[in-house]
C-alpha cells in the first residue's frame, strides 16, 4: 500500500490574506457608542444621594440611641465557645444559653453588611428588643473572614441591655451565630 501525501501549496497562505484584504476592504469599524456602567462606590453618589444616605443613618441611630465603639477590644478565651456573662448575672443563664433553653425572639442576619451598618443594624435590634421587651435574639455574624465574628462581641459587650451571650447552638446557626440574652423589666419577663 502506498500513501501519497498531497501536494503543500506553499502561496496559499498569501493568497488567504490578499483574498481577506479585498474582502474587508471599504469595511469602517463601528464608532464606540456605549456608556460603560459607573461602579458604585462614594465618588459617585450624588450630593442628594449622600444627604439621604446620611439622613437615614443619623435617624437609625436616634432610633437605637446607643453608639458603639470600635476602640474597644474584649478578652475571649480562644480554647473555649464564645460567651460573655455581665457581672451580677446568675452563671447558670449563659449556660442555658449554650444549651438552647432560650429561642430566640428576634432574629438578625448582618452578612454582607459593613461594620458601620452591622453596628446600625445590632443597635436597632437591642432597642427593638427591650421595646417590645424580647429577653433573647440572634444575631447571625457568619464566618467569612471574621471581621463582624470579631466585632460583634466586642460591641455587645458595651450595651446595658446585654446580660449575656453565647455562641449558638447548631439549630440557630452555631459557630457563625451569637444568642443574646438581655434585660427586660421584671414584669415582662418571658422565662
Amino acid at each position: 500500500m502506498k500513501i501519497i501525501k498531497p501536494k503543500q501549496n506553499v502561496d496559499q497562505p498569501t493568497v488567504d490574506l490578499d483574498l481577506f484584504n479585498q474582502e474587508t476592504s471599504g469595511i469602517v469599524p463601528l464608532k464606540q457608542d456605549k456608556i460603560p456602567p459607573q461602579r458604585f462606590s462614594s465618588k459617585y453618589i450624588s450630593q442628594s444621594k449622600q444627604k439621604n444616605l446620611n439622613e437615614r443613618t443619623q435617624i437609625k441611630q436616634v432610633t437605637a440611641s446607643f453608639v458603639f465603639s470600635d476602640g474597644f477590644e474584649g478578652y475571649f478565651n480562644p480554647d473555649e465557645k464564645l460567651k460573655y456573662l455581665k457581672v451580677g448575672v446568675d452563671n447558670h443563664e449563659i449556660k442555658r444559653l449554650g444549651r438552647g433553653d432560650y429561642s430566640p425572639e428576634l432574629l438578625l442576619d448582618l452578612h454582607g453588611l459593613t461594620q458601620e451598618d452591622a453596628k446600625l443594624e445590632i443597635a436597632a435590634l437591642l432597642h427593638a428588643a427591650h421595646k417590645q421587651h424580647v429577653h433573647c435574639v440572634s444575631i447571625m455574624h457568619g464566618i467569612g473572614k471574621f471581621i463582624l465574628k470579631k466585632s460583634v462581641p466586642n460591641w455587645l459587650t458595651q450595651h446595658p441591655y446585654v446580660l449575656g451571650f453565647h455562641q449558638a447552638p447548631a439549630e440557630w446557626g452555631g459557630k457563625s451565630a451569637l444568642l443574646v440574652l438581655l434585660d427586660v423589666p421584671d414584669n415582662h419577663k418571658k422565662i
